[in-house]
């Protein structure tokens, strides 16, 4: 289709296309979406949040891949009743060199990245490249290599078709696949963008998966007794702040188009406060769960060296902002326990990115595992201004921080892993001296 016809289509309250034109229908297809479904073409997507956010009629020229061609659109998106009225024109295509083609799959993968919880890709057999974070039992190491379905087993959508399997066929976008990881069992939804080589060959895919805890999940029944606090603090608060860090991030990225450079400062520093408040609504939805009388954490086999090298994975890139070097325990190194897998790798990450926080820049963190006293010790140690000994139970203290000048934070970490570890029938020490850095040491008991 050329020329200015006028293309219609209509996005809900939630993002869903609801309606549209023969030829929207056929490009959002194309991109691996459907009605009923999230709309699929970034471009258009991106339009119709900013006028939802900011209620305005907003429209703009945009140009969006399409099967190797470039797609020039005219797009307005006008909120109407709640939802997003579109009326697209122009469908000049053009042929696209290969140079725009990586252009145009590297500004796709900025919009799956800004709301993913796993990245991954792949090359021309589908077998994995590079697979992030890592952590909850997913080894990334151990997975370059292997083909997409050792990491995710794929389901039909409710309609009985998987996107994944036609976009496949073709080297297209694709968007909405449900799918579990095999390693978590978690629930997710994957969306990608084909990847081709110098000479406009396809070479794999780049994706992302978003945790879906809504797909195909039977209801529980309500928590009881002082759970139910928990349960709705969660559910009031992390849906809001996730899509206000979601569009302050996009907003201090310019995914939406140009802006002022104070202003997108301003959108980083709301995402970093919304961060905040998530992680603090993460510290009282675990307090109040580890403060109840019937809690009991698993007691499953794990790994304790395992989890110190997930934990140090994850937190890689907030050390290397820092020029921080963390100096974990080698592949082949092994420490059998028991102990709560989740729980064991949360106090980890505490231990790990408290000496960050702590230590200065060009710093070195060790993380050794050993058998200590019957006990399997992970030690955490820093080149950090260290801990007074008056305070080395201070800080386990519920609500204490004994530098509130180290930035913002609930005074409730250690408080949290403290418990959790000796529920798990281990304990959390501290060995420290003002000027000496810091060495946190966190036990479980041995495998039998």
């Amino acid at each position: 289709m050329t020329g200015f016809d006028a293309v219609h289509g209509r996005v809900d309250g939630d993002g869903l296309l609801i309606e549209a034109d023969p030829p929207l229908v056929a490009l959002n297809a194309r991109s691996g979406g459907a009605i009923g479904r999230g709309l699929a073409v970034p471009g258009i997507a991106a339009l119709a949040r900013l006028a939802r956010r900011l209620n305005i009629p907003v429209s703009r020229n945009i140009v969006v891949a399409d099967e190797g061609q470039n797609l020039e659109l005219w797009v307005r998106a006008r909120p109407d009743g709640g939802g997003i009225g579109l009326a697209i024109g122009g469908w000049h295509q053009r042929p696209v060199p290969v140079a725009s083609l990586t252009e145009s799959v590297e500004r796709e993968h900025d919009f799956l990245r800004a709301s993913a919880d796993w990245l991954w890709e792949t090359d021309a057999a589908m077998q994995l490249v590079a697979v992030q974070p890592g952590g909850n039992g997913v080894d990334p190491a151990a997975l370059i290599g292997a083909p997409l379905t050792g990491l995710f087993r794929f389901v039909e959508d409710s309609d009985g078709t998987m996107p994944l399997l036609g976009a496949l066929a073709a080297h297209r976008r694709f968007s909405g696949q449900p799918a579990e990881m095999r390693p978590t069992g978690a629930r997710v939804r994957l969306s990608a963008v084909p990847l081709v080589d110098g000479a406009g060959r396809f070479s794999g895919y780049r994706g992302a998966a978003i945790v879906d805890d809504a797909w195909l999940v039977e209801p529980e029944p309500a928590p009881a007794g002082n759970d139910v606090f928990g349960e709705r603090l969660d559910a009031a608060l992390r849906q809001p702040l996730g899509r206000i860090v979601a569009s302050a991030e996009g907003l201090s990225a310019r995914a939406d188009g140009p802006l002022r450079r104070d202003y997108a400062d301003y959108a980083a520093d709301i995402a970093n406060a919304g961060r905040h408040l998530l992680a603090l609504v993460d510290d009282l939805v675990d307090l109040q769960a580890i403060e109840r009388a019937d809690f009991q954490p698993h007691h499953d086999p794990v790994d304790v060296a395992e989890l110190a090298r997930n934990a140090a994975g994850l937190l890689t890139i907030k050390a290397a902002a820092r020029r921080i070097r963390i100096d974990a325990p080698g592949p082949k190194e092994a420490l059998a326990a028991t102990g709560d897998y989740r729980r064991a790798l949360q106090i980890m990450l505490n231990l790990i990115g408290n000496a960050i926080r702590h230590s200065p820049e060009d710093a070195m963190i060790w993380v050794r595992c050993e058998q200590q006293d019957g006990m399997a010790t992970a030690t955490v140690a820093d080149q950090g201004r260290g801990i007074a000994p008056a305070d080395h139970e201070k800080i386990f203290e519920k609500f204490v921080r004994v530098a509130p000048e180290d930035g913002p934070g609930s005074g409730l970490g250690l408080y949290i892993a403290r418990r959790l570890a000796r529920a798990m029938g281990g304990d959390i020490r501290v060995d420290s001296a003002p000027g000496q850095g810091a060495r946190f040491q966190f036990s479980l008991p041995m495998a039998p």
